[in-house]
């Protein structure tokens, strides 16, 4: 990533669900994870009505709870963007953690850098395979896909 890059194109698949679930989309370096968050909401059809967590290595993006009891408080997601978790850590995936019961473990691989260009008419949805699981089926383990 340059100073100059303005775009990224991700690739989202839902971890340990058969047949694959995956969203390739283009997004801008500079989108807040809070917005991230949202943007994912949409491409897998969740209904967002969970708490969710971006991790890259040992860090954390969420939303800061003073009464979280599970052992570590997440930086803020509406304060970072995509561009400041691959400054920070250098991370070439990312997992996005959606619903902390049922643990949706979504992978991020950056795909491919943009440099000098529009970011009009993003995020963008460049290609989908599979259906979203229902919400609250007890995970990835306790899901039967026929």
């Amino acid at each position: 990533m340059s100073l100059n890059t303005t775009a990224v194109r991700i690739k989202v698949t839902l971890k340990d669900v058969k047949p694959e679930v995956m969203r390739r989309l283009v997004v801008p370096v500079t989108l807040r994870l809070d917005r991230l968050h949202l943007t994912l909401q949409e491409a897998f059809g969740w209904t967002n009505s969970h708490l969710f967590e971006f991790f890259a290595g040992e860090v954390r993006w969420g939303i800061p709870d003073p009464h979280n009891d599970y052992g570590h408080q997440p930086m803020d997601a509406s304060k970072a963007r995509l561009s400041d978790i691959v400054r920070e850590t250098g991370a070439k995936t990312i997992h996005y953690l959606y619903d902390f019961g049922d643990s949706w473990d979504h992978v991020i691989k950056l795909e491919k850098w943009f440099d000098n260009t529009t970011t009009e008419g993003l995020p963008l949805l460049l290609e989908a395979a599979g259906r979203c699981p229902p919400e609250d089926v007890g995970g990835a383990p306790h899901l039967t896909c026929h």
